[in-house]
C-alpha cells in the first residue's frame, strides 16, 4: 500500500492539507547567466517579453530555448504551485504543486512568442500526462503559463495546429498539456541554472514525439 501511495501521490495533485510550508526567503541566484551572462532576475530590457513553459526535465528545456536568437535570458524554476519558494527536494515529493520550468525573457521585435510554442510542442510530448518518457511525476507535466490574454490565444491555436499535426503523423493521443495563469515563478537553486553548460555531459532528459510544429499556423 505504501509503494501504491507514493506513486499515486506522483501522479495527482497534492491536497490543501498536503501542501508543504515552503519559506519566505527566495532563491540566491545572483549570478550571470552560464551562457549569455545576463543577469537572471529583473529589471529585464524596456520592450522584452516573459514566456515560462513547463515540459519535463528543467534542464534540457532551458538548453533548447537559451539558443534561439531573440531570447535574452533564460532561468529554471517552480511554477504552477501553492508552496512559496520551494526547494528541488520538496517539489519532487509532489507536495507543492509546482512543475519544473523555464523562463524566457524574449526581445519580440526579433523572436515571436509562436516561435516558442513551436518550439515548446517539438521538445517534449505534449501528450503524456503526469510525465515524460521514464520521468513520472506531476512535476513533469506539460504546460504552457500565459501571461496575458495573447499568450493565453496564441497557445490555444498552438495546441488545435500540433493536435491537428500529430493526428496527420498517424498518432491518436490526445494533448494533455496545460494552458494556465503564470502566477509567480519561483527560481531553482543556483546549481540547476544552465546546468547542461555547466555539466555538457548531463542528460537532457526531453522525450520528444518527433513530430514537426507547423511554422506559420499559429500566432
Amino acid at each position: 500500500m505504501f509503494l501504491i501511495d507514493m506513486f499515486n501521490r506522483k501522479t495527482t495533485m497534492p491536497t490543501p492539507a498536503e501542501i508543504l510550508p515552503g519559506r519566505a526567503e527566495a532563491m540566491d541566484v545572483a549570478q550571470p547567466h552560464a551562457v549569455s551572462g545576463m543577469a537572471l532576475t529583473p529589471p529585464y530590457p524596456d520592450g522584452f517579453e516573459t514566456a515560462c513553459f513547463a515540459m519535463g526535465k528543467f534542464w534540457g528545456a532551458e538548453k533548447r530555448f537559451w539558443s534561439l536568437e531573440g531570447v535574452y535570458v533564460t532561468a529554471v524554476g517552480y511554477s504552477g504551485g501553492t508552496t512559496p519558494n520551494p526547494t528541488y527536494q520538496e517539489v519532487v515529493t509532489g507536495l507543492t504543486g509546482h512543475a519544473q520550468s523555464v523562463m524566457v525573457v524574449f526581445d519580440p521585435a526579433r523572436l515571436a512568442y509562436a516561435d516558442l510554442l513551436a518550439m515548446f510542442f517539438e521538445n517534449h510530448d505534449p501528450t503524456q500526462g503526469m510525465r515524460q518518457g521514464s520521468d513520472i511525476g506531476t512535476f513533469f507535466r506539460s504546460v504552457i503559463f500565459a501571461r496575458d490574454d495573447v499568450q493565453v490565444s496564441a497557445a490555444e491555436a498552438a495546441v488545435v495546429t500540433y493536435q491537428q499535426a500529430l493526428a496527420a503523423a498517424g498518432l491518436t493521443a490526445k494533448l494533455t498539456t496545460q494552458i494556465v495563469p503564470v502566477g509567480e515563478f519561483f527560481f531553482a537553486e543556483a546549481h540547476h541554472q544552465q546546468y547542461l553548460a555547466r555539466n555538457p555531459g548531463g542528460q537532457s532528459g526531453l522525450k520528444p514525439s518527433g513530430v514537426l510544429f507547423p511554422r506559420g499556423a499559429s500566432s
